[in-house]
């Protein structure tokens, strides 16, 4: 399983349920890394996609206790359901999509984390761990800066060294 998400140079992710940056470049990367996959996310990550409506063409998995079940997605109560559910995927085929406590719960099962950097502050108001600083998280890759709508960005790859099973 990996980790896909965009931080500031703060790691912030987001504030009032939505991003901080539109990022044609990024948006273009997340879809191509992502299309054919299982995506993984909150209940609010769901609701803040234009309509409520789940990302397409690839399998959506939602961990949303007490939600109801839908036909375009698939809905889990608990982290156990959760894991599960994945656990039939390859691992390389599935991506946590975020919130901050979908990032938080399952970031330590995550092999490797898919890190766009934005050189800006987006006054976050939520915020992903900070790879540079934790203990099993080793950067691999960092490709060329580019500009994308004023900003400049950079795609990383960060490596746990110590995922634990699921």
């Amino acid at each position: 399983m990996k980790a896909i998400v965009v931080v500031d140079k703060n790691w912030g992710i987001g504030k009032k349920n939505d991003l901080l940056f539109r990022l044609p470049a990024d948006m273009k990367h997340f879809r191509e890394t992502t299309n054919g996959k299982t995506v993984v996310m909150g209940s609010n990550t769901l609701l803040s996609f234009p309509g409520g409506n789940p990302l397409k063409n690839r399998i959506n998995v939602i961990l949303w206790p007490g939600g109801e079940e839908r036909e375009d997605c698939v809905i889990v109560q608990t982290l156990d359901e959760l894991l599960s559910q994945i656990k039939a995927n390859a691992r390389d085929d599935v991506f946590v999509v975020g919130g901050a406590m979908m990032y938080k719960t399952l970031l330590p099962y995550c092999d490797s984390a898919i890190v766009t950097k934005v050189d800006a502050d987006g006054n976050a108001e939520v915020f992903f761990e900070n790879l540079d600083k934790k203990k099993n998280w080793k950067l691999v890759s960092v490709s060329e800066p580019q500009e994308t709508n004023g900003y400049t960005i950079r795609f990383c790859e960060y490596k746990n060294e110590s995922p634990l099973s699921y």
